[in-house]
């Protein structure tokens, strides 16, 4: 375990000095190339997406999007409020927030767009917008390159997305962009838990079996392989907030849960 720690404290120094541009699976170093094979990658996939979400979390990814949503109820009961979820994927964040709009308000979702750049994911989601009757909005764009005017939302929100950018700090740019000053970001993501017997029990299930079933199950060996090489890359809470913090980013703070698999990053437009 002490091995464990000095390697992730290595891995924080190295963040900080060198923070990663984004995403990179493996084999690829420009950063057009790792956002097409991540498109494919995840395009591939999604026919056995929601099923391996809910499988092998064992559907506490439905918890932590019904929570994401109960933190931004404020926002989301306000009838001429504007939200874009990013990454979408299938919509089950973007889902939960007409849930709580709809308990809220009394009303549908008006105002709730989800955006993803891998179409698949985005053909299963608007047949779940339709058998929900949730009028929830679908586009396909690129997180890296919004087809929205300079303020223009009140919460941006990326569940297990933002992870997967090819540009980490100009989708934090772009991100900051399309919000109204004020406006909330929202970014839940995988995180490695810090110490004790469940991070060495997490990381044994992350990194040897979660891979195997999923890749068994979906067809796609290199998507479940790259998912946990993935979060073992991505900053650690702290290097994120700061990243944050530079791209014009307040009131920057997190919250994990799950012992410390998962965390809820949320911050304020500065300006």
């Amino acid at each position: 375990m002490a091995r464990a720690g000095h390697a992730r404290k290595e891995n924080e120094r190295a963040a900080v000095a060198t923070p990663l541009p984004g995403t990179r699976p493996v084999g690829l170093q420009n950063e057009r190339e790792a956002g097409v094979q991540v498109r494919k990658m995840f395009g591939r996939i999604a026919p056995h997406y929601d099923f391996l979400n809910h499988f092998l979390s064992a559907s506490f990814d439905n918890l932590w999007r019904k929570r994401v949503a109960s933190r931004f109820a404020s926002i989301l009961r306000n009838p001429d409020a504007r939200v874009l979820d990013l990454c979408c994927g299938t919509g089950d964040l973007v889902f939960a927030f007409a849930r709580e709009t709809r308990r809220s308000r009394g009303t549908n979702a008006a105002g709730l767009i989800g955006a993803d750049f891998a179409l698949p994911m985005l053909e299963l989601a608007g047949r779940k917008n339709a058998e929900r009757n949730a009028e929830v909005s679908f586009l396909g764009a690129d997180a890296l390159a919004l087809p929205f005017a300079d303020s223009s939302f009140d919460l941006v929100s990326t569940a297990f997305g933002f992870r997967n950018l090819a540009n980490y700090r100009s989708g934090l740019l772009e991100i900051r962009r399309v919000l109204r000053p004020g406006g909330m970001l929202a970014i839940l993501e995988f995180c490695e838990p810090e110490s004790g017997p469940l991070a060495s029990l997490y990381r044994f299930y992350f990194t040897r079996i979660l891979p195997r079933i999923g890749g068994i199950i979906s067809g796609s060996g290199e998507a479940y392989s790259y998912l946990p090489s993935s979060v073992e890359k991505f900053p650690p809470p702290e290097i994120l907030r700061s990243w944050m913090e530079q791209a014009g980013f307040k009131n920057v703070e997190h919250e994990r849960w799950t012992f410390g698999a998962v965390a809820l990053h949320k911050a304020e437009r500065n300006g």
